[in-house]
């Protein structure tokens, strides 16, 4: 009887085993025997919804309501200024030690490709030449002058060239890395008299710093000889000026940018900010691309990074090219 029973239940078994298998596309649904919530009344984005005068499922929040957590009043901490807009001068939270090493933490992360690990600017897009403009040091006195929420506003807004980091980067780190940048400024401008208050070897340090300065000045001198064989044109200064993001900041149309305007540059007269009058021609040109801050023109900001790397030809190729943009060239 038993056998019987196996028998029947093997042959009614192998039919539905091959029919599951029955290699073939089907158009019924699939068996969905947990249905938890997989299938709701729900409006998916975009979806239309003619419930609404305008169709729309997705709804614009309720004018003049804010949602909870979200209501930033307070313009010192969210914005970085008092009420009179002006920049706040500290910092609007407790700087602890562990503070500062979160800003560390995410200096290193956001800030160090363009700006290096010490904010000095060199940066891996400064050494590799990637043709971006280059970062400003912060070691600089308009940078250590300026007051905590500058940089602050900085982060959050970006400047010029930098673009805004308000989305990947919090409230609160954004204030420490203002900390971290702080702490930078300070670590490379120690006055020697408090150096000397700890237990430092203050002799073997500067040793160890002239050494630095020796091999990274012989780096820069054998990169300017390799260079420096290059042939001098216009056309070449064209190119050195788009590699290095020199038309980002100077226009060649006349229009005002970050920096004055190529077109018609050469021989003419421009005044400084300390209300001196130059003529632009090669001196003047080739000091503005190696110590940009040795003379300001009146109405612009003394943000432009030196191009000292640059060789004699590649320098010389640049005033050429400004030379073709001017009707006074020679």
């Amino acid at each position: 009887m038993k056998v019987k029973n196996l028998l029947f239940l093997a042959a009614v078994a192998l039919p539905l085993v091959l029919t599951s298998c029955r290699g073939q596309i089907s158009k019924q649904p699939p068996v969905h025997p947990n249905m938890n919530m997989d299938q709701q009344r729900r409006f998916e984005p975009q979806e239309q919804n003619k419930f609404f005068k305008d169709n729309r499922a997705m709804r614009q929040p309720v004018e003049g309501t804010i949602a909870r957590g979200h209501l930033r009043h307070d313009k010192v901490y969210y914005q970085g200024i008092n009420e009179d807009s002006s920049f706040v001068d500290q910092i609007p939270v407790d700087v602890t030690k562990s503070f500062v090493y979160r800003g560390q933490d995410r200096f290193n992360v956001y800030c160090t490709p363009c700006h290096g690990k010490a904010g000095d600017g060199e940066g891996i897009i400064m050494v590799n030449q990637y043709g971006y403009v280059p970062a400003p040091s912060f070691h600089q006195d308009r940078l250590r002058n300026v007051n905590d929420g500058y940089i602050y506003s900085v982060i959050s807004n970006g400047i010029r060239n930098m673009p805004s980091y308000a989305s990947q980067i919090p409230v609160k780190d954004r204030w420490a890395i203002v900390s971290y940048v702080r702490a930078l400024q300070r670590s490379q401008n120690v006055p020697e008299e408090q150096v000397k208050e700890y237990n430092v070897d203050l002799a073997s340090l500067q040793e160890t710093f002239k050494e630095q300065q020796a091999a990274e000045q012989a780096k820069k001198e054998a990169q300017a000889a390799a260079q420096s064989g290059g042939e001098v044109s216009a056309e070449r200064g064209r190119t050195i000026a788009e590699n290095n993001a020199c038309l980002t900041c100077h226009s060649t149309d006349g229009s005002k940018m970050t920096g004055p305007t190529w077109q018609n540059l050469y021989g003419h007269e421009a005044t400084m900010s300390s209300g001196e009058t130059v003529v632009a021609d090669d001196d003047y040109i080739r000091e503005s691309i190696v110590n940009s801050q040795a003379k300001i023109v009146q109405g612009f900001a003394g943000v432009m990074p030196n191009y000292d790397y640059l060789s004699d030809s590649e320098v010389n190729s640049l005033i050429a090219y400004i030379k073709t943009l001017s009707e006074k060239s020679e």
